[in-house]
């Protein structure tokens, strides 16, 4: 997945000006492809980088959804490696800590570097990535020292990596955090203990979030973007009871906390997403279809209430 994803990292800059992104490389060598910081970006910078976090195995796309009987603008995502692209690549599941920094972290450096020993133990997955790609949910560009403490904790030369960033309250920063909608419920399936390297074939659709005056405002309606408006189908090697049951706890809907914005959650909880029912975190409406009897289980809902007064309040 790192050569794929380099191979559009090389994409993206011969784009630049389409784009609307910037390229720099930091003294250490280290490339830079900025998609919403200091550079404007958009929706198809957004596109861009979505397909880079899933490492080259994953399809995105702009789309109109259905919401309440009105057509919204979207996305559309799908892949048939959602183990791999999605767990092992776009799930933003490295914190990247140095003193004085921070970011999530997603994309194919994550199958080298591995700091999340357990999950890729349980992916049976690994990248020896001689280059590699990292995207970073930031609104500060990363730094030399950055890029070193990246480089030490990975292994790959600074001079060998290509970061991607843009913030949350961004066009491209909504594009890739909404076209998650595939990856959060086969993140909430490994929490409930199911074996996501079943699923052999996933497709996915949530509408798009509005950009926000603000990054924390922005998280609340990225989150609803997928919690309250997003659909997942999956096709998976398991039999109809294994199913009925999986889809019963999958939905968004399983958890006590669902039914208000997300912002009012993260201000229950006092904006630590730790506290938050690791419930909550997956599509609004599933879809499972057995990959063995061919019969389909449908669970969950479209609030279309919710997403209204997250999407287009005043904020």
């Amino acid at each position: 997945m790192n050569e794929r994803a380099w191979t559009l990292a090389d994409q993206m800059a011969a784009r630049a000006a389409e784009l609307r992104i910037a390229v720099h490389t930091l003294p250490c060598g280290a490339r830079l492809l900025d998609a919403g910081i200091a550079a404007s970006g958009g929706f198809a910078a957004g596109l861009a980088l979505a397909e880079l976090c899933m490492g080259g195995l994953g399809h995105v796309a702009a789309a109109a959804v259905t919401i309440g009987g009105e057509t919204w603008p979207g996305v559309q995502v799908w892949t048939d490696h959602p183990a791999v692209c999605c767990m092992a690549s776009q799930y933003a599941g490295w914190a990247i800590n140095p003193a004085g920094y921070f970011a999530m972290g997603s994309g194919p450096l994550r199958a080298s570097a591995r700091v999340e020993a357990e999950l890729f133990a349980r992916l049976g997955y690994a990248e020896s990535a001689s280059r590699a790609v990292l995207v970073l949910e930031t609104r500060t560009l990363p730094c030399d020292a950055v890029a070193e403490w990246v480089s030490r904790s990975s292994g790959v030369a600074c001079h060998r990596l290509t970061f991607a960033a843009a913030p949350t309250a961004s066009l491209a920063g909504a594009v890739q955090i909404v076209a998650r909608v595939v990856e959060t419920g086969l993140h909430k399936m490994d929490v409930i203990g199911f074996d996501v390297t079943r699923v052999g074939s996933a497709f996915g659709t949530a509408p798009l979030a509005p950009i926000a005056r603000n990054d924390l405002r922005a998280v609340g309606r990225t989150n609803d973007c997928i919690l309250y408006g997003g659909r997942s189908y999956y096709t998976i090697a398991a039999g109809d009871d294994e199913l009925a049951a999986l889809a019963d706890r999958l939905p968004a809907s399983s958890s006590p906390d669902y039914g208000v914005p997300f912002s009012e959650i993260f201000k229950r909880y006092d904006n630590d997403f730790y506290r938050i029912d690791p419930m909550l975190f997956s599509p609004a409406e599933v879809w499972l279809t057995s990959a063995t009897t061919g019969r389909t289980f449908h669970a969950g809902r479209i609030d279309v209430a919710v997403l209204r007064g997250s999407l287009f309040d005043e904020g």
